[in-house]
Formats: structure tokens, sequence, C-alpha cells
């Protein structure tokens, strides 16, 4: 059975989400609301905030459901 997985790219990079590992701890919500906001139909709104915050709020995640890599560049 092939893993579910969810992708949104800001441009620079791709954040990459796993809803079936998240355990829903609320910590991407509480420390970058603006990004992350599960009451919204697309709860991650990549555009929301610098590339920056959101990769130090994608490794605050204790299960590493949220994850992200950086996007090539094109040439």
């Amino acid at each position: 059975m092939a893993e579910n997985v969810k992708e949104y790219s800001n441009g620079e990079i791709t954040i990459v989400w796993k809803p079936d590992t998240c355990i829903h701890s609320a910590l991407c919500f509480k420390g970058l609301p603006q990004v992350f906001d599960p009451r919204e139909r697309l709860w991650i709104r990549e555009h929301n905030a610098n590339t920056q915050s959101i990769i130090h709020q994608i490794n605050q995640c204790p299960r590493k459901a949220l994850s992200f890599y950086y996007n090539e560049k094109e040439k």
C-alpha cells in the first residue's frame, strides 16, 4: 500500500506532510499559525511566512510527519 503524502511548495522548498504519521501535537499550529492551520481546508499555506521560519517550525515536528526538501533552481 502506498504511503499517504501531501506536498506544498513555496517555490524555494517543498513541504512534505505524512498525515498517517501525524500525531496532531499542534506544535506546528502553535508555532506558525499563519502557515499551519488545521481549521482551514488547505491547512498548510506555504506562502504565508518566509522559508527559514517554515523550516524552523517543520524541524519541531516530533514524529517527522512534516519534512521538507529544497527545490531545484531552474537553469
